[in-house]
């Protein structure tokens, strides 16, 4: 049962996946795929072992004598493809169909010159003294060279990780193993991203192994690989391949060394290459930390903390995130998160504060802004190479420094621009919160993952990483980045209500002080609030709760409203919005220079329109509480309406509430059942009874009586 099938007859039972080989037109004589040429070259095809798993495939044993069995292999199968980077290149089998195998490490990526010194390329500690390291990919003897520098300067117990997520291979060359990694040939130089959901990139690995292995008995125990792919002359390098010994996967490469020192334990921690890690990934660097008791405030804790080393391929982008994070976990094991530094380190201070992500975060949890200079600090320390916050910055500069535009018209350098900016900023988010995470598990031994933790503070889990700052925004770019028009109702009345009201979807919560409406005009506003303070309904305070986050203004009697493509804003900062707005319609055009913008004779504010009915109605009290649309309302939206129904049923508690957004539905609707829920905890619920039927304005137009 332990017999290998040959390639041919395993090629008859599964012919589709066969089909490049097949018209390739490179096998001879002695590899063709017909059952007869399987049965007259011998039984005993050396060069083909292991290609298909998972079938099944028929064995001679004696004469006319057969037998079935099945090869069970859950690695994924064999490619048989070919191909070549140029006319004047070998052809030669791709791994995973479609990949070639490029050497991973090139001199020029070594900035600081250290892989001859210790082994592997840019091998740094951090600054201050920790014992964080970080270091490109080193081959199999430069990686037990980097485990003598740390032995022989006294770290007696290391944790490394290594935080690639794209698969490496290490092919024997002389007495060492050098690492490669599959390239698709539309981008020789990056490396594989995004592998899928469910993809496990040591079994990936694996995979590939098993089919250099099988492709080289293909080619005379010889597999192909690249080591210049921009100067193609001399290559593809035969690589003698004689046995899977001959090619190491990841894991072999840091875990053999470490047989005989069992205080240095190695992880496979895969990190993007942009943005920021998932969560899984966080909790997966938390489950490490908690497996290491010297890691953790244990009473019967005692000596230094192990070394951490952190290793991607240039040791640049990944390790530095590795380091930020090594670096937080030893401040908050030394007590040392919070204490000033004696000096700064900093010679240019960098205005992090500005951001609007940050801003929010700052007014949002309480002690931020030490979280944040700790995060500062942390990246300073690991700054030698890469320096996070100058990356942030010099990405916003670079944003700021394009010429806005709309979505459909921003150009691809454009799209290009924003990704940076935004993988850039959500990387130094994280990290912030990854710090208030710290904060509130180290001292718990990570009693809560990082997701959990994270999901149970919604109001951080949705705080939108933007690339705006917190500053205030020049009208002319707002108009030209934003779109300003005319509020044409995108939804009808339903409600009929515009005949009588002058505004659409009027309407009253039965038995209870509560009305939605549409966006009214200055002179529907006027007529609903005579509608509530007249004889019959005697409204002495009403408070009106605007719903909108865009920006709107009045002009000439028609409302028209800033559609912003930027986050959600505070309510003083769509009400600045507003002002800059009219101070910038109201001023004359300035020649022909400049966005082209609408003038009017008549332009008001929200709040000035509300002013202006104040005297007519001294109740009235306006309230701007901007909600986002077709969406739940955020945590703050709920305090806000909440803060707003308590303060004034205090007052009084007969006042009328009225809501509104642009159509009257949605957000307006939200808010209603809100405020009744309000009402019926602060009242008492009612008794369950024969509903009172609503009254709608002009029903008798809706019934067809037309007197």
């Amino acid at each position: 049962m332990g017999t290998t099938a040959s390639t041919a007859q395993q090629t008859v039972s599964a012919s589709a996946p066969f089909e490049g080989l097949q018209n390739g037109g490179t096998m001879d004589g002695r590899h063709s795929l017909s059952v007869h040429s399987f049965q007259t070259t011998g039984l005993h095809n050396s060069k083909a072992k292991s290609i298909i798993p998972n079938k099944v495939a028929p064995v001679v044993i004696t004469y006319n004598c057969k037998e079935e069995f099945q090869i069970h292999d859950e690695l994924l199968k064999a490619h048989y493809t070919l191909g070549r980077l140029s006319d004047a290149t070998p052809e030669h089998y791709l791994v995973q169909g479609r990949y070639f195998l490029v050497r991973d490490v090139a001199e020029k990526m070594d900035v600081l010159g250290t892989l001859q010194s210790c082994g592997a390329p840019n091998f740094r500690q951090v600054r201050g003294g920790l014992t964080v390291f970080g270091m490109g990919q080193p081959s199999l003897s430069g990686f037990r060279r980097v485990l003598q520098k740390l032995q022989k300067d006294g770290h007696r117990e290391c944790v490394i990780f290594c935080v690639r997520e794209e698969p490496v291979l290490f092919l024997r060359a002389d007495e060492d193993f050098v690492p490669y990694t599959p390239r698709d040939k539309q981008s020789l130089h990056e490396n594989l991203q995004g592998l899928g959901p469910g993809v496990q990139v040591e079994r990936l690995e694996l995979a590939i192994r098993k089919e250099i292995h099988d492709f080289a008995q293909l080619s005379e125990n010889k597999y192909y690989v690249y080591h210049n792919t921009e100067d193609l002359r001399g290559e593809p390098h035969a690589v003698a391949v004689r046995g899977e010994d001959d090619v190491h996967v990841t894991k072999e490469v840091y875990k053999r060394p470490l047989f005989l020192r069992p205080t240095y334990r190695y992880h496979r921690l895969p990190l993007p290459e942009q943005g920021a890690p998932l969560e899984a990934q966080f909790d997966a660097f938390v489950s490490v930390l908690r497996e290491t008791p010297s890691l953790l405030l244990l009473r019967d804790a005692h000596g230094p903390p192990p070394a951490l080393l952190f290793s991607c391929q240039t040791g640049v982008g990944r390790t530095n995130l590795g380091m930020v994070l090594g670096t937080l976990i030893l401040l908050h094991h030394s007590g040392t998160a919070s204490r000033p530094e004696a000096a700064p380190t900093k010679s240019k201070p960098l205005p992090m504060e500005q951001l609007q992500v940050v801003q929010s975060f700052l007014h949002m949890v309480p002690q931020g802004r030490r979280m944040v200079e700790e995060v500062d600090r942390a990246i300073t320390a690991c700054a030698e190479l890469h320096d996070l916050k100058e990356v942030v910055l010099e990405n916003q500069r670079e944003l700021e420094g394009s010429p806005p535009e709309t979505p459909a018209q921003e150009s691809g350098s454009q799209r290009g621009v924003r990704q940076r900016a935004l993988w850039s900023l959500e990387r130094y988010f994280y990290l912030v919160l990854f710090n208030y995470y710290l904060h509130e598990q180290y001292p718990l031994a990570f009693a809560l993952s990082f997701s959990r933790w994270l999901c149970a503070r919604p109001e951080l889990y949705r705080l939108p990483v933007t690339l705006s700052s917190a500053g205030p925004v020049a009208p002319r770019d707002l108009i030209t980045t934003g779109s300003l028009g005319t509020d044409d109702l995108v939804s009808p009345d339903a409600l009929s209500t515009v005949r009588e009201m002058g505004v659409a979807n009027f309407r009253r919560v039965p038995r209870l002080p509560i009305y939605g409406t549409a966006q009214p005009s200055a002179k529907a506003l006027g007529s609903i609030l005579a509608y509530l303070t007249d004889n019959k309904r005697k409204l002495q305070q009403v408070v009106w709760v605007n719903l909108r986050e865009e920006a709107v203004l009045e002009c000439d009697g028609r409302t028209h409203s800033l559609r912003w493509p930027g986050p959600p804003t505070a309510p003083s900062q769509v009400e600045n919005l507003e002002t800059q707005l009219k101070a910038h319609l109201s001023m004359p055009p300035a020649g022909t220079q400049g966005p082209r913008t609408h003038r009017f004779q008549i332009c008001l504010t929200t709040q000035e329109v509300f002013s202006q009915h104040r005297g007519a109605c001294p109740g009235l009290t306006y309230h701007r509480i901007p909600m986002p649309d077709f969406c739940a309302p955020r945590e703050e939206d709920f305090d806000r309406l909440l803060g707003t129904l308590q303060v004034a049923l205090a007052k009084d508690p007969g006042t009328g509430f009225v809501f509104s957004c642009l159509s009257g539905q949605g957000r307006t609707t939200t808010a209603m059942v809100v405020a009744v829920l309000a009402f019926w905890h602060i009242r008492g619920f009612p008794e369950v009874g024969e509903e009172e039927l609503v009254s709608v304005p002009d029903a008798k137009f809706t019934k067809g009586e037309f007197e």
